[in-house]
């Protein structure tokens, strides 16, 4: 190779490492920016807790702190360990003043069956078609990616996580909540 072409190559290479990007990219898209105001949302879903409800909308659970998580399919592996975790921390989350929320892309009557399979009492949402998954840019078709987002009680986004590991992100959160309401007045 010519000296010339190295030098070239060599400027483009520093150049194209120097660019910071003004978002953050996943690869479903560009991640939501924290301290913007999250998207709305109105699903269809279900929950043990409120078995008779159908749908939940991201303004009836505003005031209080809430927890987004997006995760690819009901009664997977990895699936199952994160919806575990946010259970078995529920009623935390609730002394919290936080609700926890999972959507996928599955169907209401899957989420049902997960939710009875595995004790959840929060509520799974879904979201066939990836409208509220690529809002927050966690779609990757035919699915949710696993991305978690934390939202005040004025619908900003606090806090993200993106390509979550399951075991243990349930404290994780849990332990945001906490850090930001000792740190923050909202």
């Amino acid at each position: 190779m010519r000296r010339r072409d190295l030098f070239i190559k060599s400027g483009l290479l520093l150049t194209a490492l120097s660019i910071t990007p003004s978002k953050a990219w996943s690869l479903g898209g560009v991640v939501l920016e924290q301290g913007t105001e999250a998207p709305s949302f109105d699903l269809p879903g279900s929950s043990r807790r409120e078995p008779d409800r159908d749908r939940w909308s991201s303004d009836d659970l505003r005031g209080r702190w809430l927890a987004v998580y997006f995760y690819p399919r009901d009664f997977t592996g990895g699936c199952t360990i994160e919806a575990r975790g946010f259970e078995s921390l529920h009623s935390d989350f609730l002394a919290a003043g936080a609700e926890v929320v999972g959507i996928s892309a599955d169907s209401v009557d899957d989420h049902e069956s997960f939710c009875e399979s595995e004790g959840l009492s929060f509520p799974l949402l879904s979201d066939p078609d990836g409208t509220v998954s690529k809002a927050y840019g966690s779609w990757m078709a035919p699915y949710s990616l696993r991305h978690t987002f934390l939202i005040d009680p004025n619908g900003i986004l606090r806090q993200r996580w993106v390509a979550v590991r399951p075991s243990g992100h349930a404290l994780e959160v849990l332990d945001a909540i906490t850090d930001l309401q000792n740190n923050t007045s909202v």
